[in-house]
């Protein structure tokens, strides 16, 4: 990645040639961008809310329709396969649509109230300009879902590019104001890597920005959280994640194999849902692992444009990082049981058994196509290693033992469980987030409308009612 005056350059980690050369903010203009979002908030908020929903389903629309410009772009920025970026554009249309529909569903409540024929409410409102802030790994579904609720609630939004994503995520921004978003109702910020830290630092203490946003790393994420802090404004944090895939004795093995594989190894392990820790209990260890070994030595891998599972990781310091963490385990006892190579920037799929608490691979999150497997004795001892962790995004028990898996599921400390399903799921209409190191907040339906709205107390009185003096 190379800058010059006024732009920088994004370097496609596959063949290192140009992906997108994008314009580079200043701090100036970075403000000037919130000062417009803010004088276009009163005229945006009062609209209607099925005018506001009109545009959104319009925008829905146009992302769907402009599916291929957006895998082209997405898959030179990033390195990602067609495959998942058009997944990416699915959900991010579904996110659209799905704010489109809590457009109408900013409801408040009558309350009861002490004085006698008083009319007491409970009103939401929109807070204001939202900053929403994007990483680039599920650039369009992330992108998209960082600036639709706050849009639908009748707010303001700038998305904060990812600098690794920039063009992908301008070209969102430009599809909903085709739709017809007025410009300044929503914009983007795109910036030279090296400016991120002041650029944020400037967006989230302007005191036009009243609600923040952030999808990243958990280090990332407590910065935005301490300058959030500072400027007593609410953030909404999804953050990074070491989600436990849980195999018991009595698991489907056909369907626990196919939920491990995939949520493994999907856009090369880098969501932060990924299946982090393969625990499997004795009973069913031995073949279960063979079965997953074989599906996961079989996963194509190479050039993201080609017919492969597994395209380029996102940098050439993921890779070293993977490596790293490979070569710890097994210097520690560990055995690498698939994948385990590299090409450039293509990491086979890989597996490592044997993995133990001393190990980085069992604590780190590792953000790529390299997964521990740890055996434990039995279910209890599954959900001890579980939450042996400081994240606790999402999730996943795999059992045929229906009550037993909601009772484990109650045990695991995580915002997301999902029983007899990978750990790599999305819904827009579901909560969404973390808890632990993982975040706090959600996205996703109704609790959206929480994050991005001002709960309010309005009264009518009487204005003859008494007073002690």
């Amino acid at each position: 990645m190379s800058s010059s005056t006024n732009r920088f350059e994004r370097t496609n980690p596959f063949n290192g040639s140009v992906a997108s050369v994008t314009h580079a903010a200043s701090i100036k203009e970075a403000l000037a961008t919130v000062n417009a979002a803010k004088a276009a908030f009163p005229a945006w908020s009062a609209m209607g809310p099925h005018a506001r929903r009109a545009v959104l389903l319009k925008a829905a629309d146009l992302l769907e329709a402009r599916r291929s410009q957006f895998i082209e772009i997405n898959q030179a920025e990033t390195g990602a396969t067609a495959p998942w970026i058009g997944f990416n554009v699915s959900i991010g249309a579904k996110i659209l649509r799905e704010a489109a529909s809590m457009t109408t569903q900013i409801a408040g409540e009558v309350l009861p109230s002490e004085k006698p024929g008083a009319f007491s409410t409970g009103i939401r409102q929109p807070a204001g300009v939202c900053l929403g802030i994007a990483p680039w790994n599920a650039a369009i579904i992330l992108g998209v879902r960082a600036i639709a609720m706050p849009l639908a609630c009748g707010n303001t939004a700038i998305l904060k590019a990812s600098e690794m994503s920039p063009q992908t995520h301008t070209m969102i921004v430009q599809t909903l104001l085709d739709a017809g978003i007025p410009k300044g109702v929503v914009s983007v910020i795109s910036h030279d890597p090296k400016d991120a830290p002041t650029i944020v630092e400037a967006l989230i203490r302007s005191p036009a920005i009243r609600r923040v946003n952030f999808t990243g790393s958990t280090g990332v994420g407590k910065v935005i959280a301490k300058l959030c802090a500072e400027e007593l404004k609410p953030c909404l944090l999804e953050l990074g994640g070491k989600a436990p895939f849980i195999v018991l004795d009595d698991a489907d093995l056909e369907g626990a194999v196919n939920g491990a594989a995939f949520g493994s190894f999907m856009n090369m392990g880098q969501i932060c849902m990924s299946t982090e820790r393969i625990i499997v209990t004795q009973g069913i260890a031995d073949q279960f692992i063979s079965a997953l070994a074989k599906k996961t030595a079989a996963l194509p891998a190479g050039d993201p444009a080609g017919a492969n599972v597994l395209g380029s990781l996102v940098s050439q310091q993921a890779v070293d990082r993977l490596s790293a963490l490979v070569d710890d385990a097994v210097q520690k006892g560990a055995s690498v049981i698939a994948g385990g190579n590299n090409n450039g920037t293509v990491f086979e799929a890989t597996l490592v058994d044997g993995v133990t608490p001393d190990m980085r691979l069992y604590s780190e999150e590792s953000f790529g196509p390299v997964k521990p497997i740890i055996r434990v004795d039995n279910a209890e001892h599954a959900i001890e290693v579980a939450n042996d962790t400081e994240y606790g995004l999402s999730g996943a028990i795999y059992t045929s033992n229906i009550k037993q898996g909601m009772a484990l599921a109650a045990q695991l400390e995580s915002g997301i469980c999902h029983i007899n399903g990978p750990t790599v799921a999305d819904e827009p209409q579901a909560p969404f987030g973390g808890v632990k190191a993982s975040g706090i907040g959600r996205f996703g339906g109704k609790a959206g409308i929480a994050e991005f709205t001002d709960l309010r107390w309005i009264t009518i009185e009487d204005p003859q009612q008494s007073y002690p003096f």
